[in-house]
């Protein structure tokens, strides 16, 4: 009996907060669409803008796409839904992620074997520990699941990374105590997508490539400048990331508060044949 003979698949993608512009989507999208990804993860967009990425993005050849559902946030009266999309050139199968709480926060796709969950945390600010129970959800999602998978989006988190690779959540004040309004399941669930996952195989897409030395922050303070890296990637042990960036340009242009990511992965195809001798 000989192994199975197999392919793999790859794919670029982009993920980018585009903070709700209105004005100002034209220029995202015509810079979204000269990169080219494969998959394209947005967070962030409303009601309106949503359909016309949609709709952009499907006359330039993206023509299976993803919207997170606004119902249940219009349902409760959350004022300004804000949808996460998810684009792809290949075919795309939504896929549900349970018991999250702000279901227009998150979207779930399988394509190409690979399977994608874009995510838009909720603020520490957001009543009813909504951020909190957004990461406990993908986290006991992607845990229990199998095959290659993979978080991306902004993810609210952490506060502060440490040169030996611990990280401060918004759990804790900036001495790095926990603040007792918060406690210890926040300060877990803030970890749960960016370390908890690694007994399950994933890792930091970016620090596994670059290091922990490489300091970069995705979101900055105009005004006085520092921020944080909130917006991140995190893949399972059968993906393969060649490549990954921040796209700051797009961010000091004023286009978003966030930069965009860029990655090149690659993961093992499903099995294309096996016949025995």
């Amino acid at each position: 009996m000989t192994e199975p003979r197999r392919s793999v698949r790859e794919a670029t993608l982009l993920c980018w907060n585009v903070a709700g512009r209105v004005r100002r989507l034209t220029e995202q999208a015509a810079l979204v669409v000269e990169m080219g990804a494969d998959i394209v993860c947005l967070q962030e967009t409303t009601l309106g803008t949503s359909v016309a990425w949609a709709d952009l993005l499907a006359q330039q050849g993206w023509f299976h796409i993803a919207v997170a559902t606004p119902k249940p946030a219009i349902a409760a009266r959350r004022t300004r839904p804000l949808l996460a999309v998810t684009a792809a050139r290949t075919s795309l199968d939504v896929i549900d992620v349970p018991a999250v709480p702000w279901p227009e926060r998150v979207i779930g796709a399988r394509t190409g074997g690979l399977e994608v969950i874009n995510v838009h945390s909720p603020t520490s600010t957001k009543p009813h520990l909504a951020k909190v129970l957004t990461h406990e959800s993908v986290h006991a999602h992607l845990s229990t699941g199998s095959g290659p998978r993979l978080v991306c989006g902004d993810l609210n988190t952490p506060r502060k990374e440490l040169p030996d690779g611990r990280v401060w959540t918004f759990a804790r004040d900036r001495y790095g105590r926990l603040r007792p309004d918060r406690g210890e399941r926040w300060d877990r669930a803030e970890l749960a997508l960016i370390k908890d996952l690694e007994p399950s195989g994933f890792r930091d897409a970016f620090r596994h490539l670059h290091g922990l030395e490489v300091r970069e922050v995705s979101w900055e303070w105009q005004r006085w400048g520092g921020g944080y890296r909130l917006d991140h990637l995190v893949v399972s042990a059968e993906i393969t990331v060649s490549e990954v960036s921040y796209l700051h340009r797009w961010r000091e242009q004023g286009l978003s508060d966030h930069s965009a990511m860029f990655a090149r992965l690659s993961w093992p195809a499903a099995d294309l044949d096996a016949h025995s001798s």
